[in-house]
C-alpha cells in the first residue's frame, strides 16, 4: 500500500503540494490510486463527524480532482446556487418523471468527466443501514465504485479500491464490506452497518420530499 501513498514531492501544483503538507501536519496519511475511467461514484465511508468534511476537502485538493456532489434542486436558487454548483454540486429534481436516479446517471455521463462523491449512510448519526442510492445509480449508469475511506485510527484517507457492481447486491455489499473492515470512524458507534435498506413495502404511503 506504501506505492499508493502520495508525497509531496510527486504532486504537479503548489496547491496539492500544500494541501498535502497541511493534512500531513495534522498527521494524515492519504493514500491513492489512478481512478478506473471518466465517470463513476466515490463512496465515503465512515461518515460520523462533521470533520469529515474538512478530512476530505483537503485531500480531494491534494489528489487535484474535482469530486462532485448532489443535493435537491431548491437549495440552488438565488445566489447561493452559484457558489453551490462552483464548489461541486448538482441539483437533482426528486418530483422529475424520469426519477432522481435515472436523471443522475444521464447527467453524470453527458460530462466528459464525472466523479459524484456519495455518503451512503446520509448522515452522521448512526443508521441501521445504508442508503441504496449510490448502488442504483452504479448500475443505472453502469459506472465504477471508488470505496474512499476516512480511517481515524489509523489517520489515513485512501482513494484506492474499485469495485465494479455486479448487480448481485449481497455479493457486492460483501465486497465493499471487505475493503472497509477494520475502517474506523471518529466516532465509531455512528457508523452505520455496511448493508442495504430492504426493500420498501409497496403498500406503504411514500414520504413527501420537499
Amino acid at each position: 500500500m506504501d506505492d499508493f501513498k502520495l508525497r509531496p514531492a510527486s504532486l504537479p501544483t503548489w496547491g496539492q503540494r500544500t494541501a498535502l503538507r497541511l493534512l500531513t501536519l495534522a498527521g494524515w496519511e492519504v493514500r491513492f490510486k489512478p481512478l478506473p475511467g471518466p465517470h463513476g461514484i466515490a463512496v465515503v465511508y465512515p461518515h460520523t463527524s462533521n470533520w469529515d468534511f474538512l478530512v476530505g476537502l483537503f485531500a480531494k485538493w491534494a489528489v487535484g480532482l474535482k469530486f462532485r456532489w448532489v443535493a435537491k434542486d431548491s437549495l440552488f436558487r438565488g445566489p447561493m446556487g452559484t457558489i453551490m454548483r462552483y464548489w461541486g454540486g448538482i441539483p437533482i429534481d426528486r418530483r422529475a418523471s424520469m426519477g432522481a436516479t435515472r436523471q443522475l446517471a444521464q447527467t453524470m455521463l453527458a460530462e466528459k468527466w464525472c466523479w459524484i462523491a456519495i455518503t451512503p449512510e446520509g448522515t452522521r448519526s448512526y443508521r441501521p443501514h445504508w442508503k441504496s442510492g449510490f448502488y442504483h445509480l452504479a448500475t443505472t449508469a453502469k459506472v465504477p465504485l471508488v470505496l474512499v475511506y476516512i480511517d481515524y485510527r489509523a489517520k489515513v484517507l485512501g482513494v484506492v479500491d474499485t469495485l465494479t457492481v455486479s448487480g448481485d447486491p449481497e455479493k457486492d455489499m460483501a465486497a465493499i464490506a471487505a475493503v472497509y473492515e477494520g475502517r474506523q470512524g471518529l466516532y465509531p458507534d455512528q457508523a452505520a452497518p455496511i448493508k442495504l435498506a430492504p426493500p420498501r413495502d409497496p403498500s406503504e404511503p411514500q414520504r413527501r420530499r420537499t
